[in-house]
């Protein structure tokens, strides 16, 4: 799909690092909407624009919102927008620096860097807590039906909607559990990934089984682990057509339906929540007539 930020649809890179922006007062955005633009190529560089941003422009799209804070039985799931996201791929920390350092200068003044977040490919694809990452990922075309805007006419179609969460993991609390406790938590084996038939109501994968809602809720995983200093834990990202399927997740996940609350939030819980809208491509740039 040549209209696509390929980074979306492609594998995960061995290194990455992902920049927020906000929005600076009193500066015109055009120059930097124009110098990421041209700066991003969708596989290394993969932009997605929040609602503020959007909005500053003088536009407003439908499906873009904030992120939706929410509170569980002893924990939060925190909302903390930001204007801008990139999403830097590769498999060279130190050339990822240099890279980022050029999208950085290319939005100022307009955008500050807020936060950066080096993440990195963990034993073929686990997080850290030992387990497989996205089992349940989409394969083939049917990454693109979830993951990419189709007929919604030009300048969307080929765009895509991410939420992007920072978790912290208790690594202290994860090693105290029994491997049984753990795997309950997940409702996988670590060992062969096969599921638990008889996990508890509680488990990861339970609460999150895709494909049990109505309307099924299939998302794009694109997620890594992070670490820094002797903290560490998951940076999630979700691609989809739209936020929706990622709210329903998110909703059993605190057990806003049934009260049963997910076992993750045992071992781990969520720093950040952002959502943005990936532009799509046009010509080797990001298009963004959907601004314009």
């Amino acid at each position: 799909m040549t209209n696509v930020q390929r980074g979306i649809l492609a594998d995960v890179p061995q290194v990455g690092r992902h920049l927020l922006f906000s929005l600076m007062p009193g500066h015109d955005l055009r120059p930097a909407l124009q110098a990421i633009s041209e700066l991003a190529d969708g596989e290394t560089v993969v932009v997605g624009l929040g609602q503020s941003l959007v909005l500053a422009m003088g536009y407003d799209l439908a499906e873009l919102r904030v992120f939706p804070p929410v509170a569980g039985q002893g924990f939060e799931v925190p909302s903390t927008p930001a204007a801008l996201w990139c999403w830097l791929r590769g498999d060279d920390r130190g050339a990822l620096l240099h890279i980022g350092r050029r999208v950085e200068h290319a939005l100022a003044p307009a955008l500050c860097l807020t936060d950066s977040v080096d993440v990195f490919m963990f034993d073929g694809g686990r997080d850290l807590s030992g387990y497989e990452d996205g089992t349940e990922n989409p394969v083939g075309e049917k990454m693109a039906d979830v993951a990419i805007v189709s007929g919604a006419g030009a300048g969307m179609d080929g765009s895509s909607f991410v939420a992007v969460q920072q978790w912290l993991h208790d690594f202290s609390r994860l090693e105290k559990m029994s491997a049984l406790e753990r795997d309950h938590v997940i409702g996988r084996y670590r060992d062969s990934n096969e599921e638990i038939d008889d996990a508890p109501a509680s488990a990861h994968v339970k609460r999150t089984a895709q494909e049990s809602f109505d309307p099924e809720a299939f998302i794009l995983r694109r997620s890594m682990p992070w670490s820094r200093g002797q903290q560490g834990g998951l940076v999630f990202v979700a691609f989809a057509r739209s936020f929706d399927p990622f709210e329903m997740l998110l909703r059993r996940m605190v057990g806003a339906d049934d009260g049963v609350v997910d076992g993750l939030f045992g071992f781990t819980r969520p720093l950040s929540g952002c959502y943005f809208w990936c532009p799509p491509m046009l010509r080797g740039r990001l298009d963004l007539r959907a601004l314009s």
